[in-house]
């Protein structure tokens, strides 16, 4: 018995729910970089049997897919609107639903537009090239929010060693395309994706950084401070005293501690713990990198607040890095939205910007000669989620860059998948430079990652304590920071334009 068209389209569009959902799922299960091939291939086979093909179909299909995928995977935000905010129930699961809506737009383009040629061969080039251009364009738009990509997933998967010859758009390009092969279930196109994830792992052998000078000791630190604590003037005082305190009690080469680990002005502070570091610096030796509020002077105004990193080096004048890539809502208020902000129930920010191109941070070691320093990239919150930022940094950087560091604080998102969201991000990013990541957090995940991505410490979430261990600098710069995005980007629109001149009939 054949369905109405109607009702199988109906069936379809919640078919295709269910798998958005299962695919943000299975991104926080082992293998999720090969589980996310196989659900995509499923999702192309059940396109294929639409009984429409018009853009509007197959952007519906691209939509409803994405709320499934989105909605799973960014629900976290609504913990720090109302957990933490106080904002409605409703309020703050519309906002979600909002956000998920937005981002599910670029999926369904992405469908739209790359599954309107019939041509199999031309369709499983088109869809991947489509496909690249939204994720891009989503990292781009409205200050860009690439989270929850295809290409995180792939530290687990068998398409990561492209990551350091194109980056993470390249492994979104490589996923879609082999999820497609995989569709047509035909014994020759399955062979054909075998031979390609054969291929990426003998290219995955190269190695473009080497290692440079001694290995660095580390402590990172991690208070567990709830978000709501932030908002109490003694509890303040109580968290700016224990990471002092945890900083002063033992050297290292390196010491870090969280994103506004010391959530006060730096100028502003109440007490001598900043001279209590620095005097721990100067009789130690230890270099501290410390998340604070920066005071910034403005033209016309006497200063404007900053997400900041101080660091303190001996004999040295305090090393400042301002976060560049800030958080709407969070960190500044969107024209237009101050009702929205009003509804959060919290003190809320609204930051000035730092620049693109920062000096990284001379980390001395052992040595503590200036001349034989390893300069460190620095990155607060979700400003490792943009790669081609950083690679632009490190391409421009005028010292050569032989290290990453994010500080964050996730206790905005409580216990949800944010924390291991943001660290296959970090360990995307150190498969793209080539560099290893240390990563200082408030609640987790803090951890250790080498310049292969791979995890080599971590600290438990949600407990109060350090990480101690030693990191390795590398030296040199892979392919995707020489060139960034536009191999991948050029690539892709060649593909389009020759499609659209081949079918635009």
């Amino acid at each position: 018995m054949a369905f109405p068209i109607r009702a199988f389209t109906l069936i379809q569009l919640a078919v295709l729910f269910i798998a958005g959902v299962l695919l943000a799922i299975s991104a926080e299960l082992p293998f999720s970089g090969y589980s996310q091939i196989v659900i995509l291939a499923f999702v192309w086979w059940v396109i294929s049997r639409s009984q429409s093909n018009a853009f509007a179909a197959l952007f519906n299909s691209g939509l409803v897919f994405g709320l499934g995928y989105f909605i799973i995977a960014l629900w976290w935000i609504y913990i720090s609107l109302h957990d933490v905010g106080g904002m409605s129930p409703v309020l703050s699961s519309f906002a979600v639903f909002a956000l998920a809506v937005l981002m599910a737009l670029y999926f369904g383009l992405a469908f739209g537009c790359g599954l309107l040629i019939q041509n199999s061969f031309w369709r499983g080039l088109v869809l991947p090239a489509t496909w690249v251009m939204a994720e891009y364009l989503r990292g781009q738009l409205f200050t860009g929010f690439p989270w929850m990509g295809l290409a995180e997933s792939q530290v687990h998967g068998p398409f990561m060693q492209i990551a350091p010859y194109l980056g993470g758009l390249a492994c979104t390009f490589l996923v879609i395309w082999a999820s497609w092969q995989l569709s047509l279930l035909k014994i020759q196109n399955t062979l054909v994706v075998l031979a390609a994830i054969a291929i990426v792992q003998i290219l995955g052998m190269w190695q473009f950084t080497s290692p440079n000078g001694a290995a660095l000791s580390v402590r990172l630190i991690q208070g567990n401070f709830e978000q709501s604590l932030k908002f109490n003037p003694k509890e303040i005082l109580q968290q700016i005293h224990f990471y002092r305190d945890a900083i002063i009690r033992s050297p290292a080469d390196l010491i870090i501690v969280p994103e506004t680990a010391f959530p006060w002005p730096e100028p502003d502070l109440p007490d001598q713990s900043l001279k209590m570091i620095q005097g721990f610096v100067d009789q130690s030796g230890s270099q501290v990198l410390l998340g604070l509020i920066g005071k910034i002077p403005k033209d016309g105004d006497p200063f404007q607040y900053s997400n900041r990193v101080t660091g303190f080096t001996k004999d040295q004048v305090p090393y400042h890095y301002d976060k560049y890539h800030l958080v709407p809502f969070g960190e500044f208020i969107p024209p237009g939205f101050q009702w929205f902000v009003d509804a959060f129930k919290v003190p809320m920010s609204n930051f000035s910007r730092g620049a693109i191109t920062q000096s990284p941070f001379p980390v001395l070691g052992q040595q503590q000669d200036i001349h034989k320093a390893q300069y460190a990239a620095i990155s607060i919150c979700y400003e490792d989620i943009f790669g081609n930022e950083i690679a632009s940094r490190l391409r421009q950087s005028q010292n050569p860059v032989s290290l990453l560091i994010n500080v964050t604080n996730l206790a905005w998102f409580g216990r949800s998948q944010a924390p291991m969201q943001q660290l296959r991000l970090s360990q995307l990013r150190s498969v793209e430079t080539g560099l290893p990541s240390l990563r200082a957090t408030n609640t987790g995940i803090t951890a250790i990652i080498d310049h292969r991505g791979k995890v080599q410490a971590v600290l438990d979430q949600f407990v109060q304590g350090e990480l101690s261990g030693t990191v390795q600098p590398y030296i040199g710069q892979t392919p995707y920071v020489i060139w960034g995005n536009w191999p991948i980007l050029i690539f892709s629109l060649l593909v389009l334009l020759t499609a659209y001149l081949r079918f635009r009939k």
